[in-house]
């Protein structure tokens, strides 16, 4: 099945814009999923919305609530919320770097593949991405998805970039009540010693391939030697894809940089050599 693009916008380095589209890196399709069933009658588990003393309710007559103390509401339209105007529901803009291994592990969510929306968007592309590995840099800026705006962290990631996304600092606990009674003393030198000799005799280049995941592999060993028993019980539930947007072209790509460095108060210290033109079509014969 095609990757489909979660997000679509323009990424933006200073006056340099790319159209891009994000498509998520991590997969949770291979995993096992089960529905709930009615054991009695067979039939699937439905969930519906109610309200008491009502009963079932229509979607369209649900609101967001926020609770403001003691049990009272303040009632919002969902469109409400959907007409909130940000920059970030279409423009990715980097506005800091720091270096790759700076941000704390805990602080980094979910991976996205950031891709070029068509090749016009591909030279200047390659341009961030190079950049970014040549100065071993992770550019972050904030995008809206999904109805929350992400923090995210961009680096080169194979011949393209990868998007992650981070919790703030406010949704990151402090691990200091956790640890605080963990006596702060030194290790037996004895024991250190043993501890690093077998660290260091399982040292090993990262294989992701190498590990399994054993217990979906005993549900699946399970489900199929089920499926082979004639008496388990069973039960019987009995588009048009998006055209993909045509990204403006970076005209002058080179220009775009300048005028980026001068705007931003920086100085080159070397000519930049001149960007080749890109060749024009030839129009066809009619």
């Amino acid at each position: 099945m095609a990757s489909r693009a979660v997000w679509k916008g323009q990424l933006r380095l200073s006056l340099v814009a790319i159209p891009v589209e994000l498509h998520a890196a991590a997969s949770s399709g291979a995993r096992i999923s089960f529905r709930q069933i009615h054991g009695p009658s067979g039939k699937p588990v439905r969930y519906e919305k109610s309200v008491a003393g009502i009963g079932p309710v229509k979607s369209d007559d649900i609101m967001k609530g926020y609770e403001v103390g003691d049990g009272d509401y303040l009632l919002l339209d969902p469109a409400e919320i959907a007409s909130i105007k940000l920059e970030t529901k279409k423009t990715l803009e980097l506005v800091q770097f720091v270096d790759q291994c700076e941000i704390p592990p805990l602080y980094y969510e979910k991976p996205y593949y950031v891709v070029p929306t068509d090749e016009l968007a591909e030279d200047a592309y390659r341009v961030v991405r190079d950049a970014l590995r040549a100065e071993g840099k992770t550019a972050l800026g904030q995008l809206t998805m999904r109805g929350r705006e992400y923090l995210c962290a961009i680096r080169p990631c194979g011949d393209g970039l990868l998007l992650e996304t981070l919790r703030y600092e406010d949704e990151v606990k402090k691990a200091d009540p956790l640890f605080s009674s963990i006596e702060d003393d030194t290790s037996d030198d004895d024991l250190l010693e043993v501890a690093t000799q077998l660290i260091r005799r399982k040292s090993a280049p990262f294989k992701a391939d190498a590990f399994r995941d054993n217990y979906d592999k005993a549900l699946r060993e399970l489900i199929d030697s089920k499926r082979k028993n004639r008496k388990t019980p069973r039960a019987k539930t009995g588009g048009k894809a998006d055209s993909r947007p045509q990204g403006e072209n970076v005209v002058d790509l080179m220009a775009a940089l300048k005028d980026s460095l001068k705007k931003d108060g920086g100085k080159s210290t070397k000519a930049p050599a001149k960007a080749k033109p890109r060749a024009k079509p030839k129009p066809k014969s009619a």
